[in-house]
C-alpha cells in the first residue's frame, strides 16, 4: 500500500540515513532530507523519490537555525510533518584520558546538541497537532563498553537515550499520548562510519571480543520501518544486543573483565 507520510531526517546522505530514505521513498513516504554534502544528498534524494516527492536541504544539524530551516521547508512543502529522524552523527576512536575538550565538544554537538535542537523544533508542533513521532538513532555502545575508544561518542549517545526517556515523561505528564520519542540502538553496521571517524584508521579491521556481529543497512532500516508503523520507547536493531545489555547490568565488573 503506498504511503504519503511525511519524514525529516537529518544525516540523510549516506549510512543508515540514506538507507533508510531509499526504503521510505520506495514505499510512497514523502521526504525531507538534510546533511552538509548536497551532491550526495542529492543523489539519495534522487534515487528514493524520482519524482520530486524527495527534497535535499543543506543542513549542520550542529546549528539551530539549520534544524529549524528543515522543518519550514517540509511544512512548506508538504504541509505537514509525520516523523523526524534524528540520525545525524559522528564516531570518535581516542580513549577518555586522551580527550581534548574539542573533541568532547564536538562529540556532544553533533550526536547529542544536534537531536535536542531537532527535539525542541518539531515536538511542539506535534503536540500543537495532537501527534507525531521522533526517532533519535543512538547506539548500542550506549548502554554497554564494548569500543571503550568510541568514548566521547558512546558518552553523547548515552545522555541522547536519558534526554530522551526525559522528554518521554514530560509528555506523557502533559497527556500528549499521540507524541511519541523512540530511540532505536544499532549496533555494528558496514557503513562508511568508522572511516569518517574522529582519528579514524579506516575500516575496523578487527572486532573487539564480544562484540556485536555486524548487519547490514536494510536491516537497520527494517527495524526503523517497523518502529515507524508501530512507536515504542526503545529498541535494539540486533537481538543480541539485549542479552549483552543483561549480562553487563547483572555483574558490571565480571562484563568488563572478560572484554
Amino acid at each position: 500500500m503506498s504511503e504519503d507520510r511525511v519524514v525529516v531526517i537529518t544525516g540523510a546522505s549516506s549510512g543508515i540515513g540514506a538507507g533508510l530514505a531509499i526504503g521510505l521513498g520506495r514505499d510512497g513516504f514523502r521526504l525531507v532530507l538534510g546533511a552538509r554534502s548536497q551532491e550526495k544528498l542529492r543523489a539519495v534524494a534522487e534515487e528514493a523519490a524520482p519524482q520530486g516527492l524527495a527534497l535535499a536541504v543543506e543542513c549542520d544539524v550542529t546549528r539551530r537555525q539549520n534544524v529549524e530551516k528543515l522543518r519550514d521547508v517540509a511544512l512548506e512543502r508538504f504541509g505537514r510533518v509525520d516523523v523526524w529522524v534524528n540520525n545525524a552523527g559522528r564516531g570518535i576512536l581516542r580513549p577518555v584520558l586522551e580527550l581534548t575538550d574539542e573533541d568532547i565538544d564536538e562529540m556532544m554537538a553533533v550526536n547529542l546538541k544536534s537531536a535536542v535542537y531537532g527535539m525542541q523544533t518539531i515536538i511542539p508542533y506535534f503536540i500543537e497537532r495532537g501527534r507525531g513521532h521522533v526517532i533519535n538513532v543512538s547506539s548500542a555502545l550506549a548502554r554497554f563498553p564494548n569500543a571503550p575508544l568510541r568514548s566521547a561518542y558512546n558518552a553523547a549517545k548515552a545522555a541522547l537515550n536519558a534526554v530522551s526517556a526525559n522528554v518521554r515523561m514530560d509528555l506523557n505528564r502533559q497527556g500528549a499520548n499521540d507524541v511519541h520519542v523512540s530511540v532505536v540502538m544499532p549496533g555494528i553496521v558496514p557503513t562508511e562510519f568508522a572511516v569518517h571517524a574522529k582519528y579514524s584508521r579506516g575500516p575496523l579491521a578487527k572486532l573487539p571480543s564480544g562484540a556485536l556481529q555486524p548487519q547490514s543497512i536494510d536491516e537497520v532500516v527494517q527495524v526503523m520501518r517497523h518502529i515507524i508503523d508501530e512507536p515504542r520507547a526503545e529498541a535494539f536493531t540486533n537481538p543480541a544486543a539485549a542479552e549483552l545489555v543483561q549480562r553487563y547490568i547483572k555483574d558490571v565488573g565480571a562484563f568488563e573483565a572478560q572484554l
